[in-house]
């Protein structure tokens, strides 16, 4: 097909005004059946392929997506996640594309509640949305579908919800494979340490806890002899707090020399290792934040697990655009990749894939 067809010419070799061509292209009402046909019958011989960019660029319109996630401190997954978000408003910024964040507190219902009501109060095109409990998240989502507003689950898959597109790891994959990697350097151990940040016997995301469900699994078909032995540590404890706990767990249990968390604060473990100077002991976590490659540069930290935090942000408001403003398809369900990071190679590490 000519790549320079005109709208025109549709019309002419249809036999209807310019108009009509106009209306059916963009699927608006008021086109009679026969005229619909004809003008369908002459844009499949032509192959005609619509100029999506040109024509939203045409239309010059704003699209505010809105992205609802935990409240953090300074905790780099997060903070990869907003700078991949915005990043991807930057690339299309010719389709005045923008994003909001609003934050929630974690394990507070009602402030998810409350952030979930000023979103549909802003009346967004499309959001992101990293989700809380099941039933608060579902009675969210259940209004976006409501009001045919497209929504992205981020981080935790909840399938029943039907979201648009999923973004995040597998999580009983990682799990599965973490375990996998830790036995290979723990192969005869006893014990096994696992350390939960949580608060009221919570962890902090459904993630975690299917990664531990993933890991369990693992060392009860490869390894049911090891004791699991766990560690919850308070999720806004103070240095002082973990040291105490730290020293009392090592106290009780010295065969231990491996353990795992599955969140990004193994640094916690790592760096108490490193002050008590304790070269027979390693934990793996996950993330790279800054802290965690600190300790894996050291060695108190044996592998972490990388999981593109930026690009997750990125490729979430990417969709939205695609889906949205340009109308195209796209994939439900985006695992990211699960990759393993040493001392040897965290220097190589690249969080983007641009």
């Amino acid at each position: 097909m000519d790549d320079k067809i005109r709208i025109k010419d549709i019309a002419e070799q249809s036999g209807v005004s310019v108009g009509t061509v106009d209306r059916v292209l963009h699927n608006r009402p008021n086109v009679s059946k026969q005229a619909r046909e004809k003008v369908e019958a002459v844009l499949k011989r032509i192959d005609y392929q619509p100029n999506m960019y040109a024509s939203a660029l045409a239309y010059n319109r704003q699209y505010t997506f809105y992205c609802i996630m935990p409240k953090h401190e300074s905790e780099a997954y997060w903070e990869e996640i907003e700078e991949g978000a915005n990043k991807a408003c930057e690339a299309r910024r010719d389709f005045h594309v923008k994003i909001k964040i609003m934050y929630y507190k974690r394990f507070d219902a009602a402030t998810f509640a409350q952030r979930c009501d000023d979103c549909l109060a802003a009346a967004p095109n499309g959001v992101i949305i990293v989700p809380s409990e099941l039933e608060p998240t579902k009675s969210f989502t259940d209004k976006l579908r409501q009001l045919n507003i497209p929504f992205i689950l981020l981080d935790s898959y909840m399938p029943d919800l039907q979201p648009l597109s999923f973004y995040g790891q597998d999580s009983f994959c990682s799990g599965y494979f973490a375990a996998k990697m830790l036995m290979l350097i723990a192969p005869h151990e006893n014990e096994i340490m696992l350390m939960k940040p949580t608060k009221d016997g919570k962890v902090a995301s459904k993630q975690q806890e299917n990664r531990e469900v993933g890991f369990r699994h693992y060392m009860r078909e490869h390894f049911p002899a090891v004791s699991i032995l766990t560690l919850e540590l308070p999720l806004d404890g103070t240095p002082g707090q973990y040291d105490d706990m730290l020293d009392r767990f090592f106290a009780d249990h010295p065969h231990v020399h491996h353990g795992i968390t599955f969140c990004s604060k193994a640094y916690i473990v790592g760096e108490f290792i490193l002050a008590k100077e304790r070269k027979d002991v390693q934990i793996m976590g996950y993330d790279m934040v800054e802290r965690n490659a600190k300790c894996l540069r050291a060695g108190s930290i044996s592998f972490l697990i990388a999981q593109h935090a930026f690009m997750q942000g990125y490729n979430c408001v990417d969709t939205l655009f695609k889906a949205i403003v340009l109308k195209k398809k796209v994939e439900p369900v985006n695992y990211m990749p699960i990759e393993l990071l040493s001392k040897e190679n965290i220097d190589f590490y690249r969080r983007t894939q641009l």
